[in-house]
């Protein structure tokens, strides 16, 4: 009998080549998750004195007749900072665009055009003005988009960065070990699109929807600018992106070398598409006051490493706040529900995870989460939100006694991808007397948010949103796990 006749040798000829290619397959996916960080992540930078450091937040709340209230500052205090630079604007920022997916609402504040149009005022105003722009690849779909504000800041000098995303870690190492064997070489084309835009207007190639499944981000949300002969810096968890306009989030504004710092850190993410960030090296490390209150610039590991030494350093009678739209990640879970068991009186407030711009959600991870922070004895409630979201990421420890309280707030939230080095996130931490003005203003920002009444309705108990199933429980930990998620 001819080999024609004998279909089973085929099959175990194909074999070795099936072998091959899933070894090759999950080398590289094994590869691409634990490869050598770039230079630059993951940073924890000196403490710093704290100079002229604000606290500012964007709120959001009800009155008894469930009419919506917004109080937004965040975006007035940066077009504020860039108005007056001469220098320098260094911006960083993930979502920088107006799309709005399925969401609806009239009242959305237009804050990508009003930050386009402030970074071009200024070039216009000052001809040798340096502004760099730093954002996500995800505004453009990954290349499959031309975005009209983005090129008139190309066309007006100012330096647009789409951050080289795959220099990163894999989040989602299944997905991307196939990824960087055949899709990514073959680049992407904004004329080519035949899908629809999931975001926004417009389509998109498949190309760009190959990218998305990598699940990793440039999430950082910051800006450096010069400020007389000194330089200011701004940290935050919000985004200039118009149907994001109706958030709760919280900023930090300061000065002096932390700003230096903020600098640095956004260094190593400009080169790496060959952009070279002007002004000073951060300053030389001086010991601050025992006594004064401290600022340090954190990214990436670095700030899961902040938590929970914060909340580590907590004892009884001591109360840790935590305000975050995410949370899910096992060490910082772990590390409250011991804290909780040491007597810190620990509260947690999140955003429900309903819906996100007018596509329902499943509820995970929060859900879950808070599922078993209320079984650990941990008081949990939920930001009041109508198609907007709870989009802090804030911890707060005071002390019972005498002692320093600490504050950590930025871009990340409290889970696996933004905490394990797996995205470009930015915080900062500020320690001092319990009394330092911004320390205080961050506390009553919580206690406005938890402290709900009819009038000024701001969050829910915990049993407005009790409804997490097993199976529910069971995904969130599987997603966490494998970063088959978006969370």
């Amino acid at each position: 009998m001819d080999d024609g006749q004998k279909p089973g040798r085929g099959r175990r000829r194909m074999w070795p080549w099936l072998l091959m290619a899933l070894l090759a397959w999950g080398s590289m996916g094994a590869w691409q998750r634990l490869k050598p960080l770039p230079a630059g992540i993951g940073v924890a930078f000196p403490e710093r004195p704290a100079e002229q450091v604000r606290f500012v937040a964007d709120r959001t709340w009800y009155d008894a007749a469930g009419k919506r209230h917004l109080d937004q500052t965040i975006f007035d205090e940066v077009l504020a900072m860039i108005a007056q630079a001469r220098r320098l604007v260094v911006a960083d920022m993930f979502l920088f665009n107006d799309f709005a997916g399925s969401a609806e609402g009239e009242d959305f504040r237009p804050l990508s055009r009003q930050l386009t149009e402030a970074l071009l005022e200024q070039k216009r105003r000052h001809p040798g003005l340096q502004a760099v722009l730093i954002t996500d690849p995800l505004n453009t779909l990954y290349g499959g988009l031309e975005l009209d504000h983005l090129q008139r800041l190309r066309g007006a000098g100012v330096a647009v960065v789409e951050s080289d995303l795959p220099r990163l870690r894999a989040s989602n190492p299944l997905w991307s070990g196939l990824w960087h064997l055949g899709p990514r070489w073959f680049g992407n084309d904004s004329d080519g699109g035949w899908l629809p835009n999931a975001l926004g207007p417009g389509r998109v190639t498949l190309r760009s929807y190959l990218s998305l499944l990598n699940f990793n981000a440039n999430h950082r949300k910051t800006l450096v600018v010069d400020q007389g002969d000194g330089w200011a810096g701004l940290v935050t968890s919000a985004n200039p992106h118009d149907a994001s306009s109706r958030h709760g989030n919280v900023a930090l504004l300061f000065q002096g070398a932390a700003a230096l710092d903020l600098l640095a850190s956004e260094r190593p993410v400009a080169a790496w598409s060959g952009v070279a960030l002007p002004g000073p090296e951060p300053a030389p490390v001086k010991e601050p006051e025992p006594e004064g209150t401290r600022l340090q610039l954190l990214t990436e590991g670095a700030i899961r490493d902040a938590l929970v030494a914060a909340i580590a350093a907590s004892g009884a009678g001591d109360r840790l706040d935590v305000a975050v739209f995410y949370l899910a990640h096992r060490g910082v879970i772990e590390a409250l529900e011991q804290a909780r068991a040491r007597g810190v009186m620990v509260r947690v407030l999140l955003d429900p995870n309903r819906d996100a711009f007018g596509i329902e959600k499943s509820g995970i991870p929060n859900r879950p989460v808070a599922h078993e922070l209320h079984s650990a004895g941990i008081e949990v409630r939920w930001c009041m939100t109508r198609g907007e979201q709870c989009h802090s990421k804030l911890l707060l420890r005071r002390p019972a006694g005498a002692g320093e309280a600490e504050m950590i707030l930025g871009s990340a939230n409290f889970t696996r991808r933004n905490l394990d080095d797996l995205n470009l996130e930015t915080s900062v931490r500020l320690v001092g007397p319990a009394d330092t003005p911004a320390l205080q203003e961050a506390a009553a920002f919580f206690e406005e948010r938890w402290n709900s009444t009819p009038e000024r309705n701001t969050s829910a108990p915990f049993a407005a949103f009790d409804d997490t199933t097993l199976w529910q429980r069971m995904r969130y930990r599987l997603m966490e796990a494998t970063g088959l998620s978006t969370f």
